[in-house]
C-alpha cells in the first residue's frame, strides 16, 4: 500500500470519527443539570432542574431521619474574550429535607440569601420538586449587564449527606447555561 493509499484511509478514518463523535455527544454528554435563564422586565431570572438527583440513596437518607440538603451556588458572569469572566452576581440557595419517621411528614425549607421559607408536607413528589428544581430565581437586575454582550449562568450543586450521589456518579454537579443580552 503506497503512502498516498494510507493518509487517504487514515483522513477517512478521521472523518468517521469525527462525525460519529459529533452524533454521539448529545447522548454520551446529557445534561444532568438542566439551567434556563430568562430576561424577565427588568431583572434576570433563572430555573434550573437537577435530573435524576432523587435517587435511591438520596431517598433512602431521608428515610433514616437524616437532615438531608442540596445546595446551588448560581453564578452569573460575563464572558470577557482573552480574560478571565466577570462575576455580576452570586446566589447561594439551600434547600432541606428533615423527615419526621414518626408523622411521616416532611419539613422542607428553602433558603435563598438568607431568606427562608418552609412547608410541611407527606407527598414525596413535592420533596423531589423542591430538592431537585428551582424555579424563576432573581439574579440581578438588568441595569447591571451590559448590552448585546455574552452572559451566562453556571449552577453548582452538591448534596448533603454525602453517602450517595447527585446523579450516581457524583457528589457536585455543574452547569452552565449561555445567552446574549439584547435590550
Amino acid at each position: 500500500m503506497s503512502a498516498m493509499t494510507r493518509r487517504s484511509a487514515l483522513g477517512r478514518v478521521i472523518r468517521w470519527s469525527v462525525l460519529l463523535l459529533a452524533v454521539a455527544a448529545p447522548v454520551l454528554h446529557a445534561e444532568p443539570l438542566r439551567i434556563v435563564p430568562i430576561t424577565s422586565g427588568d431583572r434576570v431570572v433563572v430555573s434550573f432542574e437537577l435530573a435524576n438527583a432523587y435517587t435511591d440513596e438520596v431517598r433512602e437518607a431521608i428515610a433514616s431521619g437524616l437532615r438531608t440538603t442540596f445546595t446551588y451556588e448560581v453564578d452569573l458572569r460575563m464572558i470577557v474574550p482573552t480574560w478571565v469572566d466577570r462575576t455580576i452576581a452570586s446566589s447561594v440557595v439551600s434547600i432541606s429535607d428533615q423527615y419526621d419517621n414518626l408523622t411521616r411528614r416532611h419539613n422542607l425549607s428553602r433558603s435563598v440569601d438568607g431568606r427562608v421559607e418552609s412547608i410541611v408536607t407527606e407527598d414525596e413528589a413535592t420533596v423531589r420538586q423542591w430538592l431537585t428544581s428551582v424555579t424563576r430565581l432573581q439574579i440581578v437586575g438588568t441595569s447591571k449587564l451590559e448590552p448585546n454582550r455574552d452572559y451566562y449562568v453556571r449552577v453548582s450543586a452538591a448534596a448533603r449527606p454525602r453517602s450517595g450521589s447527585l446523579i450516581g456518579w457524583a457528589n457536585a454537579v455543574t452547569g452552565q447555561a449561555r445567552f446574549t443580552f439584547i435590550p
